[in-house]
């Protein structure tokens, strides 16, 4: 099709959309109107162009067609996810606004859990919320997984045409307000039976496309850097001995992570620009630098760990398209970036322009090697930001 066809279809379709009075045309009306002017838009994109969620747009287009809704409950969606261990190979893919991450492989099983005594209670605490967000497995190996449930409200089982006519299988998981907590893709033939299985097994009596999708709260106000002893604040940094007492440490203060990070001591934080993500995948590409990649949203986290091949531009994104991994970033969205120093652990995040993290990486270390020196080298030469330190420090 050429360029200005492809333009002319894009316009008639937002026309179409626009022009509809409210409550004139249904919600699949106006998605067919959008698809047909555009074939190509993804569904969230879709959703937001229609002002939905995703999670509606998928009820309201595929329920009784390409979509099946499964049942509800506290801990529902933790034992789908424990039987989609049975799955094999798959395709696991967690998503925030300007961040995807996709891994292709299998998840590993946890072994049985031996009991624990001896704690304290904070310790106690830790470990119980811990198990409460286990299903058990997809800790380490190719599917590496953190769950926060609580925020886990619909799934969905969606059979889809896909490429050479094999139907793509997945199920997919939403928060309360309707957006991605996070997929699975079946790649196995061996996996359909085990999928159909639990499709049939967790299949809601109710097939309605009605949801109680609530709007997203906003965000706290952010307390004002004059209201914190940024002195306090950074000595007890400074006392940390283990990059998991950070978050403790900021809510501590009442801060937010990116403010903290903008008010951590000047030899333990460099801002850097935010473009650097693009230099850090290209050289960790170039010289095989394995890395960890932390990407999320508030109820899943999703981790790769290894070596990169592939970094290129595309789609408005900037991508590694390795065969088992993916990993598309909205970089244009990004406006800070952050080298940070905690408990001896070098590592490197990014936020975009509401404040929240998009993704963060991490050198691969062992007990050998706790701070690979490439990785720290390669951090070191990331281009700094042009920026004024905080008079306070």
């Amino acid at each position: 099709m050429k360029p200005h066809h492809r333009i002319a279809l894009a316009l008639t379709g937002a026309l179409l959309i626009s022009s509809v009075p409210a409550g004139a045309a249904s919600l699949q009306e106006q998605y067919d109107a959008l698809r047909a002017a555009e074939p190509r838009l993804a569904l969230r994109d879709a959703a937001a162009r229609l002002h939905v969620s995703e999670a509606e747009l998928l009820a309201a287009t595929g329920l009784g067609k390409t979509v099946t809704r499964l049942r509800e409950g506290d801990n529902v969606p933790r034992e789908i996810m424990r039987r989609a261990l049975d799955l094999g190979k798959v395709m696991a893919l967690t998503r925030n606004e300007n961040g995807v991450i996709e891994r292709t492989g299998v998840a590993t099983r946890l072994k049985q859990q031996e009991e624990v005594t001896g704690l304290d209670a904070d310790k106690e605490k830790e470990r119980e919320a811990r198990l409460r967000n286990i299903a058990g497995g997809y800790l380490g190996g190719d599917i590496d997984l953190r769950f926060t449930f609580k925020h886990w409200k619909y799934a969905f089982a969606v059979v889809q045409p896909g490429k050479d006519g094999v139907p793509m299988r997945s199920l997919q998981f939403f928060d309360q307000h309707g957006n991605a907590a996070h997929k699975l893709y079946v790649k196995s033939e061996a996996g359909v039976a085990v999928f159909d299985k639990i499709v049939a097994d967790f299949r809601n009596p109710l097939q309605s496309a009605d949801l109680n999708v609530s709007p997203a709260p906003l965000k706290p106000a952010v307390k004002p850097d004059s209201a914190i002893d940024v002195k306090e604040f950074q000595a007890a940094w400074n006392e940390i001995n283990d990059v998991h007492q950070f978050n403790r440490l900021l809510a501590e203060f009442g801060v937010t992570r990116e403010q903290g990070l903008r008010l951590g001591p000047v030899d333990k934080v460099q801002r850097i620009d935010p473009k650097a993500v693009r230099q850090l995948l290209e050289q960790a590409a170039r010289q095989q630098v394995p890395i960890m990649a932390f990407l999320g949203n508030s109820a899943t986290i999703q981790i790769y760990s290894g070596q990169i091949t592939t970094v290129k531009e595309a789609g408005g994104y900037f991508n590694v398209l390795d065969p088992e991994f993916n990993l598309h970033l909205r970089d244009s969205a990004f406006v800070s970036g952050y080298v940070v120093k905690r408990a001896g652990v070098v590592n490197v995040e990014f936020y975009d322009r509401d404040g929240n993290e998009v993704v963060s990486f991490f050198g691969v270390r062992s007990k050998e090697r706790p701070i690979p020196q490439a990785w720290i080298d390669l951090t070191a030469a990331l281009p700094r930001a042009e920026t004024t330190r905080q008079a306070s420090r």
